[in-house]
């Protein structure tokens, strides 16, 4: 019988007094005139700086980010491919233009990373990870992943959540009335049989009002090269049922009277059909597994800063899902597998802060979220879960310290219409962050966080296929990090100097992991015990001037990870890396730039790691080394800008896996061709 994978391996109650104190706050600041029309901008005399864009890297808590510019540089076709040079950072690829990739962030699993979009979560009850291959990065402007959390307290509670956080920030209009539009339009073709046309319009509607829609459509066969190894043979096969079809709109309205009072109105269309070509099993017929995705959201925020220091963050958002997964060549009554999900999500926040002093801020966030998913699945339990954030938060400034401080309560419960419903639970979680400044005249940051997380089951973890909820517990973690960064400009053939260094501590207790098993009506999801986690990321940046016109960028970005299974002393894998946990991770991108053109190399480098906890030869993945290169020209046609890059990816065609049993793609191009009007 052929196994299966579910479809989600793919992809005391507390009182709401808080709530509704926001609430009244929150009317007393918007029925208040004067606060509402005040304005803390003030015209400042013109003043000429002349220096070098130099990236920061000095923040409370580590922070790496990537914007536009960067994105061609590192070869990048989606949010998943751009963050791959980051530290810490691993990506789990499943193959092909149309594969799953996930984001793991030291070690602690793709379920502890959140992803906000501008600002807001994106939240899926079922599965618990973000698929990033969804986002292209036509309509990014910059995503920044934060170690703890944003260093920002004017925040969303559910961004205090999660043990790591990547904000995903996308374009907003900046016109004038001299050119009150810029529309870019773009195509990309290559390998895998790719066609991706994209279009961007962005419209100056007044003086305070702006839109930007974006729109594009992908096509791909998804057919490639790999070499078929685990039989012998050492032969070329050819990677199937790995076509894609994507659809996808997104787009904003913005209205800003200043910075310190803005509303925006946004919205998310993701369309596709897709082969899922699975694992490569030796004498085994093709998968023929198909998946479709049509998700879809809204989402809105406002923003007002008044001049008596009081600061209020309003956010709204509604989301939809639907997941069907269909596998025709099933062994059972059927003979296939067609399973529909659907999913609702409702979400509320509200955040106020204020200034005690220049030095001192206060806030107070609290978020309400409400998800149910229905399914045909065999007795399925069709959960509600009512999720309740509320979070204090303090920043102070003393000197050469700055402290940040936080306590976090998240209160999860479930309702269902078949079947028991999973115990509700409440948890506490703080966080302490403190950085020192020792020297006024020099760029030297010493920092360090202790974190507390608590992350409940996802519905698939709980419900999916369970005849009775399963007898899980949440995954508590607590992470611990010190650091240093520093910053220098300098004069000559370099311009400045970045590096950072951060060695931090994690403790997991009760992980939640997916076990397969033979039936699927046996418990497939399980508490493995404990896990240690110790590691390293160091970060180093430069950028120099080797010739007259010439411009060069240099980036390294190493991470060392020893996370041990610490359960049981007993247990045949205690003391042993958990699965697929490199110990080295490597990423290195440099280019040079002269006038129009640029061209750029980006090299990842894994060591050797184990698909089970139990390392043993069998499960042995062995390192695996990926380069890219990237050329880009820029020039005038008929006084309009025009980009033109190229890219070729697996530059020396390596065979590599990334997970166990599905081949990576050998080398592939890429051509882009793009126009702004």
């Amino acid at each position: 019988m052929k196994k299966r994978l579910p479809v989600f391996f793919y992809k005391q109650r507390l009182p709401i007094k808080g709530c509704g104190l926001l609430l009244v706050v929150t009317q007393v600041v918007l029925g208040n005139k004067a606060l509402a029309q005040s304005d803390t901008t003030k015209k400042l005399n013109e003043v000429k700086v002349s220096s070098s864009a130099i990236p920061q890297i000095q923040s409370s808590a580590p922070a790496q980010s990537i914007s536009t510019a960067d994105f061609k540089r590192t070869a990048s076709f989606n949010v998943a491919d751009a963050i791959r040079n980051f530290a810490g950072v691993n990506i789990s690829d499943y193959g092909g233009i149309g594969g799953l990739k996930t984001v793991s962030v030291r070690s602690l699993g793709a379920d502890n990373t959140a992803v906000l979009y501008n600002g807001v979560q994106l939240n899926d009850a079922q599965n618990g990870q973000i698929d990033l291959s969804k986002f292209n990065l036509n309509n990014v402007e910059e995503i920044v992943l934060y170690n703890a959390q944003p260093t920002d307290i004017l925040q969303t509670a559910r961004a205090y959540a999660s043990a790591n956080v990547l904000a995903i920030k996308t374009i907003h209009p900046v016109l004038d009335e001299r050119k009150p539009y810029n529309i870019i339009a773009g195509i990309k073709g290559g390998s895998f049989g790719l066609v991706n046309p994209y279009l961007q319009w962005q419209q100056r509607l007044s003086k305070y009002w702006s839109f930007v829609i974006n729109s594009s459509v992908q096509e791909a066969n998804g057919r490639y090269k790999y070499r078929e190894a685990g039989d012998g043979s050492d032969t070329l096969a050819t990677r199937k049922n790995g076509d894609v079809h994507v659809q996808q709109a997104d787009g904003g309205l913005y209205w800003a009277k200043s910075d310190s009072d803005k509303f925006n109105l946004q919205f998310n269309f993701y369309n596709s059909k897709r082969g899922l070509p699975g694992p490569v099993v030796y004498y085994a017929a093709p998968t023929n597994q198909r998946l479709q995705n049509r998700d879809f959201f809204i989402q809105s925020g406002y923003l007002h800063k008044a001049v008596s220091g009081l600061q209020l963050l309003i956010n709204a958002k509604y989301a939809h899902s639907y997941v069907r997964y269909l596998d025709t060549g099933v062994y059972n009554n059927s003979g296939l597998i067609d399973e529909h999900y659907r999913q609702n999500d409702f979400y509320l926040s509200g955040a106020l802060a204020y200034n005690l002093t220049s030095d001192w801020k206060i806030s107070y966030s609290s978020d309400a979220d409400i998800s149910n998913l229905q399914s045909d699945v065999y007795k399925y339990a069709f959960p509600t879960r009512t999720s309740l954030f509320n979070v204090i938060a303090t920043d102070l400034s003393i000197g050469k310290w700055r402290l940040q401080a936080n306590l976090l309560n998240t209160y999860i419960h479930d309702e269902v219409k078949s079947g028991p419903a999973a115990a509700s639970r409440s948890a506490f979680t703080p966080a302490v962050i403190a950085t020192y400044k020792p020297f006024t005249s020099q760029n030297l940051l010493l920092r360090a966080y202790y974190k507390s997380t608590f992350r409940n089951t996802t519905f698939a973890e709980q419900y999916y296929y369970a005849i009775v909820p399963r007898s899980l517990k949440p995954e508590y973690t607590d992470q611990y990090n010190i650091g240093a960064a520093y910053t220098k400009s300098l004069a000559g053939i370099f311009d400045y100097i970045n590096i950072s260094a951060d060695a931090y501590y994690n403790h997991v207790k009760d992980k939640i992991s997916y076990i397969p098993t033979r039936s699927p009506e046996t418990p497939s999801v399980v508490n493995l015990g404990r896990v240690d986690i110790k590691g390293l990321d160091v970060i180093l940046k430069s950028g120099f001037k080797p010739f007259y016109n010439w411009k060069g960028l240099l980036s390294v970005a190493y991470t060392y990870q020893q996370a041990l299974d610490v359960t049981n002393p007993t247990d045949l894998y205690y003391l042993e890396q958990i699965p697929y946990t490199p110990k080295h991770t490597l990423a290195l991108n440099a280019g040079l730039t002269h006038k129009q053109f640029g061209i750029y190399y980006n090299e990842i480098f894994s060591s050797s790691r184990y698909q089970n906890s139990n390392n043993v030869p069998e499960y042995y993945l062995p390192k695996y080394s990926v380069s890219d290169a990237s050329f880009v020209y820029n020039f005038l046609a008929g006084l309009k800008p025009v980009a033109a890059s190229f890219e070729v990816n697996n530059l020396f065609n390596k065979s590599y896996a990334v997970i166990s049993s599905y081949p990576m793609p050998g080398r592939s191009y890429r051509l882009t061709f793009q126009i702004t009007i």
